[in-house]
């Protein structure tokens, strides 16, 4: 199945879908599920918590171009390889954001002075199986988006976990 609606953390309808762009060929939002030498690349958002990186596309850049500046800016890593999962719609109380979803493999990390709005990178040997109600985790990691792109992954042989 490459098409899920479910509702998020906050309770509105998220709609994912693991084809070419369904919900906007220019997305503004970028969220980027890293891998770094067999560990999970994640950063710490100050209020959010735990999450992989990701933010918004900048007037003049295309989405890719923004997934792989958002990674190096909060974690430092120089990403050696961007792949295209899916893409996400969630209808929200402040209206509606689209975010492509990419898997990327880290070629290097580096230690930096500033990571702009986060703590800098976090590397972690396994995803807990309780993210859902782990508070170290921001609200992004506790929604299907997280689950099915990590099953979307595996089943297409993106990568070996």
């Amino acid at each position: 199945m490459s098409y899920y609606t479910f509702e998020d953390y906050y309770k509105n309808t998220v709609e994912l879908s693991f084809t070419d762009h369904p919900y906007s060929p220019l997305p503004k939002h970028v969220w980027v599920i890293c891998r770094f030498k067999g560990q999970w690349l994640l950063t710490e958002h100050p209020r959010r918590g735990i999450e992989f990186p990701g933010g918004k596309v900048e007037e003049g850049e295309t989405a890719e171009v923004a997934a792989v500046r958002e990674v190096y800016e909060e974690t430092g890593a120089t990403v050696d390889d961007l792949v295209y999962l899916g893409q996400y719609r969630v209808n929200g109380k402040g209206g509606t954001i689209i975010k492509n979803i990419y898997f990327a493999t880290i070629e290097k990390l580096k230690l930096k002075a500033h990571y702009f709005e986060t703590n800098g990178p976090l590397l972690l040997n396994e995803l807990p199986a309780t993210i859902s109600t782990d508070k170290r985790f921001s609200f992004m990691m506790k929604d299907q988006v997280l689950e099915r792109s990590l099953e979307y992954i595996l089943r297409n042989d993106i990568t070996t976990f």
